[in-house]
């Protein structure tokens, strides 16, 4: 994923903007950067974080830069924010989102007169390179914002800054958020509603889908008008949104709390105590065991000193081993304990699998698991919060082709998401089999919708029921 934060002040802008972007921290681990204009024009700076946090790389930047107007990003991919230049003027530009149809779109800007790309070390363009190519060819910021929402097949949210100020694009079906904060001094646009609470700002508003503002120090101009069309990502609340943050009037850690409430009350399970897989389980696991009246316990514990959430290596067996080093088991709380264990989701099965085995191995007697969300049936392609390369790195997708066979169609996969179905049952079986379970019982997405309590219509749900 990536997150960003912009400010347009009447005065310096610098520290607001440090720490907006510090904030959004938790989404993404390699690439970081910050942008600001003022009497001396740009000055940027971008740093790999992968093994440092965002913090100590940008720490020695504050002094040399001024400005009043800024933007920064925090992303898992490419280097942000660019600064450009072209017939629209000197801008600076960074993007949260994902493009299908990249290669169609850089070759309708060769069409077009395009001569290059820069090319990262990864042989792919830059993403956020390409979405300014695009505003390029437009006569105006305003259209080319507009027309990038029309090309793009996946998402993407946009912030542009130029001279004047900071233009702010949301997603033309609001997939991701743009939350705009105010204080005397002026305004700030960001990714994380929280990232500014500590800052001064207060909720001013969200943005609409499609929507397109314009913020100077000293007003917000609204340059196209959202639409009526939403799709959010309902995984925002149930895994990568930060606890403080709230989105379309919804905060995450209340919605966490309910979900965990509403999970109880399909549960007969007798347990000694609940916990939560830190750290988006553990709201979760609140509220369950308020709900039931049964202890919340930590059986284990994250070594945050050492293993915040950073860099993490992109080969699957690394990326195991790092995440069973984080968790250290109290043995006093399992040994003899039947647990019941909430984590957020179950992705490839792997993690969740090895952590039921240490609290196997620390005396637990039994391990009950409950998936805060349904399971995953189809590959995020809107979003790129997962490091999944092929459905079939899906545990779910993996169980359903050995039940299955090779061949298995759309009709199939509906029956398999469809909870109370008995190919759902058999999955779900071969699933807890697998990972070692005592039992296993996900979210029901009708739940899951009614946890969040907006309309299905305005969430996203494609990764649970495959609907567009």
């Amino acid at each position: 994923m990536s997150g960003f934060f912009g400010v347009a002040s009447k005065e310096s802008c610098v520290l607001d903007l440090f720490f907006g972007v510090d904030y959004h921290s938790h989404l993404g681990t390699r690439r970081g950067g910050m942008a600001v204009h003022g009497e001396h024009g740009f000055e940027r700076a971008i740093h790999n974080i992968e093994n440092t946090p965002f913090r100590t790389k940008f720490d020695a930047d504050l002094d040399k830069f001024n400005g009043n107007l800024g933007i920064g990003c925090i992303s898992d991919f490419e280097a942000q924010p660019l600064l450009m230049q072209s017939h629209l003027g000197s801008f600076a530009i960074t993007t949260v989102g994902r493009i299908n149809n990249l290669q169609e779109l850089k070759e309708l800007c060769f069409s077009k007169g395009m001569s290059h790309f820069l090319e990262m070390s990864t042989g792919d363009i830059n993403p956020t390179e390409l979405v300014a190519a695009l505003i390029n060819q437009k006569d105006s910021i305003e259209e080319g914002l507009s027309y990038v929402q029309d090309m793009i097949e996946g998402s993407m949210s946009i912030l542009l800054m130029t001279p004047q100020g900071i233009y702010a694009s949301r997603d033309k079906v609001g997939r991701t958020p743009i939350i705009i904060g105010e204080k005397s001094t002026g305004y700030c646009a960001t990714f994380e509603s929280s990232a500014f609470l500590n800052l001064g700002y207060h909720h001013y508003r969200d943005l609409g889908p499609g929507e397109i503002v314009f913020l100077t120090p000293t007003h917000i101009e609204v340059k196209k008008k959202p639409q009526e069309e939403m799709k959010i990502c309902s995984f925002l609340w149930v895994y990568y949104g930060y606890p403080t943050s709230t989105y379309e009037g919804v905060n995450v850690e209340c919605m966490r709390n309910r979900c965990g409430e509403i999970l109880s009350q399909r549960d007969d399970v007798d347990v000694d105590s609940v916990a939560g897989v830190p750290d988006s389980g553990t709201a979760h696991a609140v509220g369950y065991a308020n709900a039931k009246g049964i202890p919340f316990t930590r059986p284990f514990i994250k070594y945050t000193p050492t293993w915040p959430r950073s860099f993490m290596p992109t080969n699957q067996s690394q990326r195991n081993m790092i995440a069973k080093m984080k968790l250290i088991p109290v043995k006093e709380l399992i040994k003899d304990k039947s647990l019941l264990l909430i984590d957020d989701s179950i992705v490839r099965g792997t993690q969740l699998g090895e952590t039921t085995d240490f609290l196997y191995d620390s005396g637990a007697k039994e391990v009950h698991v409950r998936p805060a969300c349904p399971p995953i049936m189809f590959g995020c392609k809107y979003l790129n919060f997962s490091r999944s390369s092929s459905e079939m790195d899906l545990i779910t997708r993996r169980v359903i082709h050995k039940l299955e066979g090779d061949n298995v169609s759309e009709e199939t996969l509906k029956e398999y998401a469809n909870p109370d179905s008995e190919k759902y049952q058999n999955m779900l079986e071969e699933i807890r089999k697998r990972s070692g379970f005592t039992s296993l019982r996900y979210h029901r997405l009708d739940d899951m919708v009614k946890s969040i309590g907006l309309e299905k219509c305005k969430l996203c749900t494609y990764c649970f029921d495959g609907e567009e």
